[in-house]
């Protein structure tokens, strides 16, 4: 029943700190399935932006225009997904505040089941692979922003290199000799923080892997089990009758 409960929660917008959690390691699995399929459908990583804009500049530094354009395609898409998950939740905030969470999700569920069965049904790799790379960019960015508002900036899920960051300086505090001081407080790790990032990089990784032997095997159509997932996520909220909480 614990189960049941958290996934009805995932999207409430009245939130707790275990739905909180619950959410961001769900995203964080599919981010990571999402990042490694892309990988193999058009050979770069979409939730990269830090690599991406690398590219960018050496891209424009070696005289290769097209590759550059391309990279700007995938960063302006990024920025795009962040700004739809705004959009859609400043919106749920003033006309339907129940759904404000599930709505994102929701659109990023749709987007890529219809990817999915598409990308199954059609068989040119050269457009699949112009429409793939700017649409997983965006959803990249629809679910980071989501996940980013919902948790108070507390929590992403699209990239490691934050959380990484946070977990080395956690294990710096728990490592540090010197615990006390007269004039200062105590320097202490945040343990319940640390196992937090902790199992969040390890559903990424463990969503890679799964993204990579998902699509290696049944192509496409590895993104319908991930957008289902998504609606089941989204779909307690969205089907709440008006006025209830």
């Amino acid at each position: 029943m614990r189960g049941l409960a958290l996934l009805r929660a995932a999207t409430a917008h009245r939130r707790s700190r275990a739905a909180d959690r619950f959410l961001a390691l769900s995203l964080a699995f599919v981010a990571g399935a999402i990042n490694a399929g892309g990988f193999l459908a058009v050979g770069q990583y979409t939730s990269h932006m830090t690599g991406i804009v690398s590219a960018v500049a050496d891209n424009l530094a070696l005289g290769l225009a097209g590759a550059a354009l391309l990279g700007l395609l995938a960063l302006a898409s990024f920025l795009a997904g962040a700004a739809a998950s705004a959009l859609l939740i400043n919106w749920g905030r003033r006309h339907q505040q129940p759904r404000q969470y599930a709505l994102p999700i929701a659109v990023e569920a749709l987007l890529l089941l219809g990817f999915g069965v598409l990308g199954a049904a059609f068989r040119d790799p050269a457009l699949l692979r112009g429409l793939a790379m700017p649409l997983l960019c965006f959803l990249m960015g629809l679910q980071n922003a989501t996940i980013t508002k919902l948790s108070g900036a507390r929590m992403r899920t699209t990239h490691l290199t934050g959380m990484l960051t946070d977990a080395g300086i956690e294990l710096g505090k728990l490592l540090y000799p010197d615990r006390r001081h007269p004039d200062l407080p105590p320097v202490r790790a945040d343990l319940p923080k640390l196992a937090l990032l902790a199992r969040l990089v390890g559903l990424f990784f463990g969503g890679g892997v799964a993204g990579a032997l998902g699509f290696g095997h049944w192509g496409y159509l590895f993104c319908v089990p991930l957008a289902l997932f998504l609606l089941a996520l989204a779909l307690p909220r969205l089907l709440r009758r008006p006025g209830r909480a």
